[in-house]
């Protein structure tokens, strides 16, 4: 006799921890009872259920018929008592069904199975098709040591059931958003989040490029993929889709949770940097100043939990212009050339914001055409910059001449001394070197 104190107790602890429902545990404890009735005292094609009383501990047990008749069933043929030829009877038999073209999907009739419908009207009034005739059976103290070990496995196996059910229905329920685990291990680049009752997983191809993970950190991750497989339930995560920056930014803008401020497009290269576009709803609340936050507290929660990644913020225009020009911040734009047919945009800026509007390896032109989906062409002012520098270089010139004339006398004065000297210097050594030879004269 079982303790029905401990068994409630068990029931109870299994719906608060793993959150199955009791009744899911008592008809998972039916059906395992039933089969190990089965197993010891039914007949094949037997149908046997079993109703535990959890309140006095007994099990009873009965057998189920389906109402059935001719048309739903596929009745039995009448034995030929005539055995002189069955080779003969073999192939008639052959014969009758090559030549019956349409195939009969009907089930056999099963007197453990199936009870025709006449019978049944005897036995209930006013039965119809597919109803249930309930037959209760003999109840068996003693179900034997297998019979008891397959009841185990039939439990086991259920109480698996009903908790992948459960776990099924929860986290479809948190797809699409940002869940919290505790990095469990890290196998072959996979890293496996312990999220509570499931452990996920984060594929190497899902991480941002050059994190790093360690076992017993705390990780928020984007929920991509809920599915059901052989061995549970899968839940796959992401840190680099663009969808966990929406997810964040609902966490820490209240207005963008409530939908005062929007999202309308992401374009993220992970781990590097990302450009958000937003718009607002209401007049009175700034879209980039929801997110930026006070002094920048929001936007930086989240740059610091995406390992660092810059994030631009851009304020959603529907003029192509100013939408594509604001976003190649933080470059400054000169001119920008809108062709709708090409859907292209023809951007010029200085030669000194050239580079920053392309960015390190065309990133920011990147983002930005992910962004606002044109095809953005930027080009610089050089050549104009070039010809102006030459036009105005003899003008400066001369303008550095006059201004420096009067400085020059004292140069030319002291030239002049130089010259003096140096011609005084050639005349001693003139003199000094006539010397001589007016001494060999002599």
């Amino acid at each position: 006799m079982m303790d029905l104190k401990i068994l409630n107790s068990a029931l109870e602890q299994l719906e608060e921890d793993r959150g199955i429902p009791k009744e899911k545990i008592l008809e998972a404890i039916e059906t395992a009872l039933a089969a190990a009735y089965k197993k010891d005292y039914g007949k094949k094609g037997q149908i046997i259920r079993g109703k535990f009383d959890l309140d006095s501990g007994k099990t009873e047990f009965s057998q189920i018929k389906i109402v059935v008749d001719e048309t739903t069933v596929k009745m039995p043929e009448p034995e030929d008592d005539d055995t002189s030829n069955d080779e003969t009877k073999k192939t008639n038999k052959i014969t009758k069904m090559d030549s019956d073209e349409e195939q009969d999907l009907r089930p056999r009739f099963n007197p453990e199975h199936h009870i025709l419908i006449e019978d049944a009207r005897k036995i209930k009034k006013g039965v119809e098709l597919e109803d249930e005739i309930v037959f209760p059976l003999e109840t068996k103290e003693d179900y034997g040591r297998i019979a008891a070990q397959t009841a185990k496995q039939v439990i086991i196996q259920k109480i698996r059931e009903a908790e992948k059910v459960s776990i099924l229905s929860e986290y479809e329920d948190k797809k699409d958003e940002v869940v919290s685990g505790i990095i469990q291990r890290i196998e072959r680049g996979n890293v496996f989040v312990d999220l509570g009752r499931i452990v996920g997983i984060l594929p190497a191809e899902e991480q941002i490029p050059g994190e790093h993970y360690r076992q017993g950190g705390r990780i928020k991750a984007f929920v991509y993929e809920v599915s059901e497989g052989p061995r549970g339930v899968n839940i796959r995560l992401s840190r680099s889709n663009p969808q966990l920056i929406r997810k964040l930014f609902e966490i820490e803008a209240p207005e963008v949770a409530t939908g005062v401020v929007e999202i309308k497009n992401i374009a993220r290269e992970a781990g590097s940097r990302s450009k958000i576009a937003v718009i607002s709803n209401d007049e009175k609340v700034d879209p980039t100043g929801a997110l930026v936050g006070q002094r920048g507290t929001r936007v930086g929660t989240v740059t610091n939990e995406l390992a660092g990644e810059k994030i631009d913020i851009i304020e959603w225009s529907e003029d192509p212009e100013r939408f594509v020009a604001d976003s190649l911040s933080p470059a400054k734009i000169v001119d920008i050339t809108i062709n709708e047919d090409e859907h292209k945009a023809e951007v010029m800026v200085d030669e000194d914001q050239l580079s920053l509007a392309i960015g390190k390896g065309g990133q920011n032109v990147r983002l930005a055409n992910k962004l606002t989906g044109w095809k953005i062409d930027i080009k610089g002012l050089a050549g104009e910059n070039e010809e102006t520098d030459e036009d105005e270089q003899p003008e400066v010139q001369n303008e550095e001449t006059e201004d420096d004339q009067p400085n020059d006398e004292p140069v030319e004065q002291e030239k002049d001394e130089e010259a003096t000297e140096k011609s005084s210097s050639e005349d001693n050594t003139t003199k000094e070197d006539e010397a001589p030879e007016k001494e060999e004269a002599k």
